[in-house]
C-alpha cells in the first residue's frame, strides 16, 4: 500500500478533493494520484446504436451518430485531461510533491478495486458532477464505493480544512477496536487533538470502556478528550462536532455496533450526507 488516490472529476468538490489529497500525501510521506473514470455508460459503443433506435437502412444517419458519439469521446477526454492538469495545479500549491496522472475508461469501483492492492488512501467528494454541492445528499458513486472497498476513505464536503482536531466517533463494537488501532499507529492524524466521543447511556461500563480507549490513544501520543453523551448517535455527533469547532470526523464502517445503521442500505447516505465537515471512514 503506498498511493493517496484522489477521485477527480468536473464537479466543484474537486478542488476540496485535491486539498484533502495533497494535506494526506504530506501527513502520510505518500505518493499522490490523481485518478479520472470515464464510465464506459456515458459513452456507448457505436455499434450498438442501430439497434437501439431502429434505424434500419439508414446508414448515413448511423455514420453521422458514430462520428457525433466519437467526437463527444475525445472532446471528454481532452476535458478530462485538463481537470487532472489543474487538479495537479491545485495539490503542488497544496504541498504536495510526488504527484502522477492517470485517466481511465470504465467503471469507478471496478478501478478502485483493481488499484486496492496498492492504495492506502482513498480521497473523493461527497457528491459528484451534475449536483448542488451545498446540497446535504450523497453522490451514487461514493454509496457505491463505501460499499466496496475495503481501504480508508477520506470524504471531503465543498470546502476542505486542515484538521485541527478531529472526533473519534466510538462505540466499543469490534469495528471501533479495529479502527481505533487504525488511528494509533497511522501518521495522518499524528500531533491532532482527538475528541473520543461515545453515544450511550452514561454507565459504568460505559465509562469503563471509554477510558480504556482513551488509554490506548494516550499512549500512541495522542492529546485526549473524552466525553459520554446521551441521545440520537447522528444528532449528538453533530452537535459536539459544532461546539467542538471539529474539522474532520472518524468513525468505523460496516460493523456489528449501534453506529452500523448509518452504514447499511439507504442509511449509509444519511451519515455522509448530514455532515458538515469532511469523514474518515475506516473499513
Amino acid at each position: 500500500m503506498t498511493n493517496i488516490v484522489a477521485c477527480i472529476d468536473g464537479s466543484a468538490i474537486a478542488t476540496a478533493v485535491c486539498d484533502a489529497a495533497a494535506w494526506a500525501s504530506q501527513q502520510l510521506e505518500a505518493p499522490l494520484k490523481l485518478l479520472h473514470v470515464l464510465d464506459r455508460g456515458e459513452f456507448p459503443p457505436s455499434g450498438e446504436l442501430s439497434g437501439s433506435i431502429g434505424l434500419g437502412s439508414r446508414e448515413h444517419l448511423l455514420e453521422e451518430l458514430t462520428a457525433l458519439d466519437e467526437q463527444r469521446g475525445r472532446l471528454a477526454l481532452e476535458h478530462g485531461k485538463h481537470m487532472l492538469e489543474q487538479a495537479e495545479h491545485r495539490a503542488r500549491e497544496d504541498g504536495a510533491v510526488n504527484i502522477s496522472k492517470q485517466q481511465r475508461h470504465g467503471s469507478l469501483v471496478e478501478t478502485l478495486l483493481e488499484q486496492e492492492e496498492d492504495t492506502r488512501l482513498y480521497v473523493m467528494g461527497r457528491l459528484g458532477e451534475g449536483h448542488d454541492v451545498t446540497a446535504h445528499t450523497l453522490g451514487s458513486h461514493l454509496e457505491s464505493v463505501v460499499r466496496a472497498v475495503h481501504r480508508p476513505i477520506l470524504v471531503t464536503v465543498q470546502n476542505f480544512v486542515r484538521p485541527a482536531r478531529f472526533l473519534f466517533a466510538y462505540d466499543a463494537s469490534e469495528t471501533a477496536e479495529k479502527a481505533l488501532a487504525k488511528i494509533s499507529i497511522s501518521p495522518l492524524l499524528k500531533d491532532l487533538p482527538c475528541h473520543l466521543v461515545m453515544v450511550g447511556q452514561d454507565t459504568s461500563e460505559h465509562r469503563q470502556q471509554l477510558a480504556n480507549a482513551n488509554q490506548k490513544l494516550s499512549v500512541a501520543g495522542f492529546d485526549v478528550t473524552q466525553a459520554l453523551i446521551e441521545g440520537d448517535v447522528q444528532q449528538s455527533l453533530h452537535n459536539y462536532q459544532k461546539e467542538h469547532e471539529i474539522d474532520l470526523m472518524v468513525m468505523g464502517a460496516y460493523g456489528h455496533s449501534r453506529i452500523r445503521q448509518f452504514f447499511v442500505g439507504s442509511n449509509t447516505s444519511k451519515m455522509v450526507s448530514a455532515s458538515d465537515i469532511s469523514l474518515l471512514l475506516l473499513r
